[in-house]
């Protein structure tokens, strides 16, 4: 359904992960903490997945790319390089919420992608045609997503952009119930500037909200 209303506090709620390195991992990690289904893909297929989803208990399964980009809301963490690849002859977005968590790194060197004058979350967000893309959770190194966001009495802030005001509102529901902060930079052409790395200055910036 074109623009569909999900509630991210639903018990229902199904998340897919494209890409199941370090930050895609992470990601699920707190996923499966807070009780949300999440099925995880790879380009290897579901069954490289088997000790990973194995760890992470009964809310996490294996699946194909398809299946992953078919859950309500799609985590993508793919290396810049593989991205196109990855997301190609998948089927029409509709709507449906994708968090952009990519940075756009060449390697080695830790090398900025051309972006043709653009930054990375408009670029991706042109490979996923029919999409509601936000920018989030791309900052954070994989240890520091992975380890509890209660801090010393506050909690850890996850910086968001995106385009669309509901499908942020959705995504900053998601950060809320997983135990963090939100700080929403507001559009891409903003937000995804100051969120890219290389280029902007807020990725591997650890910071805790109190109050």
């Amino acid at each position: 359904m074109e623009n569909q209303t999900i509630s991210a506090n639903s018990n229902n709620l199904r998340v897919g992960i494209i890409g199941a390195g370090a930050i895609g991992q992470a990601f699920a990690k707190q996923l499966v903490k807070a009780g949300i289904s999440v099925t995880l893909s790879n380009s290897r297929g579901p069954e490289s997945l088997a000790g990973i989803v194995g760890q992470l208990g009964a809310k996490a399964r294996a699946g194909t790319v398809r299946e992953a980009a078919e859950a309500d809301i799609v985590f993508i963490s793919v290396n810049w390089v593989h991205l196109p690849a990855a997301l190609a002859g998948l089927p029409s977005w509709n709507g449906r919420i994708v968090i952009d968590a990519t940075n756009p790194v060449l390697l080695p060197g830790y090398r900025l992608a051309e972006l043709d004058g653009r930054n990375s979350s408009q670029v991706v967000s042109d490979l996923l045609p029919g999409a509601r893309l936000v920018k989030a959770f791309n900052t954070l190194l994989a240890a520091v997503l992975a380890s509890d966001p209660a801090q010393a009495g506050g909690k850890r802030l996850v910086f968001m952009s995106g385009d669309d005001a509901a499908a942020k509102d959705t995504v900053g529901q998601l950060i809320d119930r997983l135990g963090f902060a939100r700080i929403d930079l507001g559009g891409l052409d903003i937000g995804g500037k100051l969120q890219q790395f290389p280029g902007g200055p807020l990725p591997a910036v650890n910071l805790v909200k109190f109050g």
